[in-house]
């Protein structure tokens, strides 16, 4: 009996050896309604690779090696490859699993947990949080996955948040719904105590205090809360009435300097102007009067004595 089974399994290891690859199958393990990744488009990368199996001898094909060429692609998670009975080749593949998008200037990408990077195309779309700024292997984009789990994980805080803004590994920006102010995280740390300090912030200031007083609010800082009070520049407005044709012109804010050669305003202020140059000029001056009228009494009675 022991005989014959290791003349079986001997049989049956010589013959896989000469045995060819008759088909290739390809699964998607997490294909749903958004799937991005076909088997018609694993199969083309492979050939782009210079990978065909079909006719090749099943013990000439390194599982490992496709299995590493797949784990590389942008879109993939993972790669399976199975060798099956009578040269039928499986491989197994997962798509990539995006648990954030970053919007880097014109750039824009998706993030799985492992920092593995997709770019974002119009073909697919998912409903990951969103996050703004530039991204380095100092300070990658995974830093934040704490932070953005926590946020998920809290149905309050999930409906608070609407994006992140990182300026840098010290100041990460949450955008939240509530519009008119940002909060000032800092780093990607303690964010159990940060958000306990921002809700009571909430409850306890804001209603009285105004909505819309501050513009920031940072809880960067242990054990105090630091509120940046709104800067509104007041743009001073002039009512137009449609049916005056002059309307009155606004003396604080008129530049003189900047009034047209010829115009109205101008050849008024000069007509005024000549108008009391002529008036002075055309006054007796009382010194020249004086001195006129007494040099012409002597003259006077000097006739009279002739």
């Amino acid at each position: 009996m022991a005989v014959a089974l290791i003349a079986g399994m001997l049989w049956a290891r010589y013959k896989s050896q000469g045995e060819t690859c008759a088909s290739v199958v390809v699964q998607v393990i997490n294909a749903d309604s958004t799937s991005f990744v076909t088997p018609e488009g694993v199969l083309s990368d492979l050939e782009h690779q210079g990978l065909k199996f079909v006719g090749k001898r099943m013990v000439d094909i390194n599982a490992s090696d496709v299995e590493e060429i797949l784990g590389e692609s942008p879109y993939l998670e993972f790669a399976d490859i199975v060798k099956c009975p009578e040269g039928r080749l499986l491989i197994r593949v997962s798509q990539l699993l995006p648990v954030l998008r970053v919007f880097d200037g014109e750039d824009s990408y998706y993030v799985n947990r492992a920092g593995k990077r997709m770019d974002a195309s119009i073909y697919y779309h998912t409903d990951v949080p969103v996050v703004q700024g530039h991204f380095t292997k100092r300070f990658p984009a995974t830093r934040l996955l704490p932070l953005i789990d926590y946020v998920e994980s809290d149905s309050l805080l999930r409906a608070l948040v609407s994006m992140y803004c990182v300026r840098d590994s010290n100041n990460i920006i949450i955008v939240p719904q509530i519009s008119g102010h940002v909060v000032n995280m800092g780093d990607a740390s303690d964010f159990e105590n940060k958000f306990a300090k921002l809700l009571l912030f909430y409850r306890e200031v804001m209603p009285k205090r105004g909505w819309n007083t501050f513009d920031t609010i940072s809880v960067k800082w242990n054990h105090q809360i630091v509120a940046t009070r709104r800067v509104k520049a007041v743009v001073p407005t002039i009512e137009f009435d449609p049916e005056d044709d002059e309307q009155a012109p606004d003396i604080k804010t008129m530049d003189m300097t900047l009034l047209p050669k010829g115009s109205n305003e101008g050849n008024e202020q000069g007509n005024e102007s000549d108008k009391k140059k002529e008036d002075e000029a055309a006054k007796p001056s009382t010194t020249t009067n004086s001195g006129n009228n007494n040099q012409a009494k002597p003259e006077k009675d000097k006739k009279k004595n002739n």
